[in-house]
């Protein structure tokens, strides 16, 4: 497939979409219906969906009965971990396999020419990307994922959260799944604005960072830190009239939707002519720049606080301007400091 159809390769062999990332025209006034009807698909296919599937199916066979889930046992526990594990492993793993390993579209689509095994760094564990990223993502990825997910069981088989009853409650629930994706979006920016703040993003955040080419096992390689607060999507629903499978809605969300940001292509090529939208580039921007794109871009928070760079030319001049304001800032600071320093 020529993804030059869809996009322009530089001379290092990256690639990025003809189009400018485009936010969600949910939160655009006056309100434009026909655009929202458009845009609707996708806000539930493939991915959502996919993620709202997943906590069903654990629901159903996975999680233990209410009865069950009112006590801690270490037993429960470690079943959990186990599936939480297998379920990371083969739905990263079908990601990694086909795009990293066979590289069945080779660099097709790639934002980053180079492939992250080709690169060592002693930046990561063994002074590969890869290694370094699994190890993470299930010492302590799936480790908090569990946990937030066995804390939140127990909270509603204890009484501690609202569980509200789909037969009684259809409509209210009906909103919560729907806005479980705007619950993560929001969740998301407010964590990672903080987690770049620069004592965090010394001691937390880098680690994360350090996959400036991330590949999907890039997508949960984080610090406990992060990991809990990124997890911490969940506790929202300690509050909100919910139920606990959309309280695993959320969890997927977070955990099994890293994933398309991460993935480092734009476009996965399933067959010889059918292509599946990452909607991946405005986060690898991020991994790119590192100050843009704190969130994705189903809520314009990015626009509104003046960090959003959506891959045009007019995107990468608005992020030159405020870094040269900032140098500015900066410069002017320290030479206020130094004629203080003087007068003294």
């Amino acid at each position: 497939m020529d993804d030059l159809q869809y996009g322009t390769r530089n001379k290092r062999g990256d690639w990025a979409p003809h189009q400018p990332v485009e936010t969600a025209p949910l939160f655009v006034f006056p309100p434009r219906l026909m655009a929202i009807l458009k845009w609707l698909p996708h806000y539930f296919f493939p991915w959502n969906v996919i993620f709202a599937a997943s906590a069903v199916a654990y629901w159903a066979w996975v999680i233990p009965p209410k009865e069950t889930i009112q006590t801690f046992a270490i037993g429960r526990i470690a079943w959990l971990y186990a599936v939480n594990s297998i379920c990371v492993f083969v739905f990263y793993g079908a990601f990694e396999l086909h795009l990293y390993v066979l590289k069945r579209q080779q660099n097709r689509f790639k934002y980053n020419g180079k492939f992250p095994a080709e690169q060592k760094s002693k930046a990561f564990w063994f002074e590969s990307q890869n290694v370094d990223n699994i190890l993470r993502t299930f010492l302590s990825g799936v480790t908090v994922w569990t946990a937030v997910e066995v804390a939140m069981l127990w909270a509603y088989a204890n009484g501690y959260a609202p569980w509200l009853s789909f037969a009684e409650n259809p409509w209210t629930l009906a909103v919560v799944a729907l806005v479980v994706p705007v619950i993560h979006e929001f969740h998301f920016f407010c964590i990672h604005r903080l987690i770049h703040t620069p004592f965090l993003y010394k001691w937390v955040h880098s680690v994360h960072h350090n996959s400036v080419n991330p590949s999907p096992w890039s997508s949960l390689s984080m610090h406990p830190v992060e990991h809990l607060l990124y997890f911490g999507t969940a506790f929202y629903h300690l509050i909100l009239p919910s139920n606990p499978i959309l309280m695993l809605y959320q969890l997927h969300y977070a955990g099994f939707g890293a994933i398309p940001g991460h993935v480092g292509f734009g476009k996965v090529e399933i067959g010889e002519d059918k292509l599946v939208d990452s909607h991946a580039y405005a986060h690898y921007l991020h991994h790119k720049y590192f100050e843009v794109n704190y969130g994705d871009a189903l809520i314009p928070l990015d626009k509104w606080f003046g960090t959003w760079h959506d891959g045009s030319p007019e995107g990468e001049a608005r992020m030159q301007e405020r870094y040269r304001k900032r140098k500015e800032k900066l410069a002017a600071r320290k030479a206020r400091i130094e004629v203080e320093r003087t007068a003294q």
